[in-house]
C-alpha cells in the first residue's frame, strides 16, 4: 500500500511495530518535481511510545488487518486489565504495562472501547475520543468565574488529573478529550 492511501485509524507495521495512525498531515511541494510528504503521527500500540514520521506518497508501507471489536472492561488488578467482546462473550487480557497510556481513562465495567485484533490477538485498546467522568478533588468553585478565565486542576474518579475552569465544583461532571488530556464540557 502507498503511503498517500493511509487513513488516520489504519494500523502499519512500522521496523516490526504496529503503530495506530492518529493523524496525517499533507504538506504539498513547494517547488517543481518535489513529492508531496504525508507526516505521520501515531503511537506503537504495544508500548504506547509516540511514532511521527514522514513519507513521500509513492514510498511503500506495510497496512495490519486489523478488526475492532467492541469491548467492555470487566476488572483490573495490578498486572492485568480483562475485557470482554460485546458481541460473542469472548474475554481478552492485556497487561497492564501495555495500557500505560489508557490507564487513567479506564474502570470496571467502562463500555464504549474498541480491541484492536489481529491474528485473533488482541494488539491493544482504543478509547473514545470524548469520555464522561466525575471530579472527585478540586479548589472550591468561585462563584462568577468566567468560562474562559483561570483554570485549576481537578482530580478525576480515575486518579487522572486535568485543567478546568475554576467554576466547577467536586461531584460534578464533566467530558475530557482522551487524546489531549483536556477538559472539554460539562456533561
Amino acid at each position: 500500500m502507498k503511503a498517500n492511501e493511509i487513513k488516520k485509524g489504519m494500523v502499519i507495521d512500522q521496523d516490526n511495530k504496529n503503530i495506530l495512525i492518529k493523524k496525517i498531515f499533507v504538506q504539498s511541494p513547494h517547488s517543481r518535481g518535489g513529492s508531496t510528504l504525508y507526516k505521520m503521527t501515531g503511537s506503537d500500540i504495544a508500548s504506547g511510545q509516540k511514532f511521527e514520521r514522514s513519507f513521500k506518497g509513492d514510498e511503500n508501507v506495510t497496512q495490519v488487518e486489523v478488526s475492532r471489536r467492541a469491548v467492555q472492561l470487566l476488572f483490573s488488578d495490578s498486572e492485568t486489565y480483562t475485557f470482554m467482546d460485546s458481541e460473542n462473550y469472548d474475554q481478552y487480557t492485556l497487561a497492564a504495562e501495555a495500557l500505560e497510556e489508557e490507564a487513567k481513562f479506564l474502570y470496571d465495567g467502562l463500555e464504549g472501547l474498541s480491541a484492536l485484533v489481529s491474528d485473533e490477538q488482541v494488539l491493544g485498546i482504543e478509547l473514545p475520543t470524548i469520555m464522561t467522568f466525575e471530579i472527585s478533588e478540586c479548589a472550591p468553585g468561585i462563584k462568577g468565574g468566567s468560562a474562559s478565565a483561570r483554570t485549576k486542576p481537578a482530580t478525576l474518579s480515575t486518579g487522572l488529573v486535568v485543567q478546568v475552569p475554576e467554576y466547577l465544583t467536586p461531584g460534578e461532571t464533566i467530558k475530557v478529550n482522551t487524546e489531549t488530556r483536556e477538559f472539554v464540557s460539562r456533561a
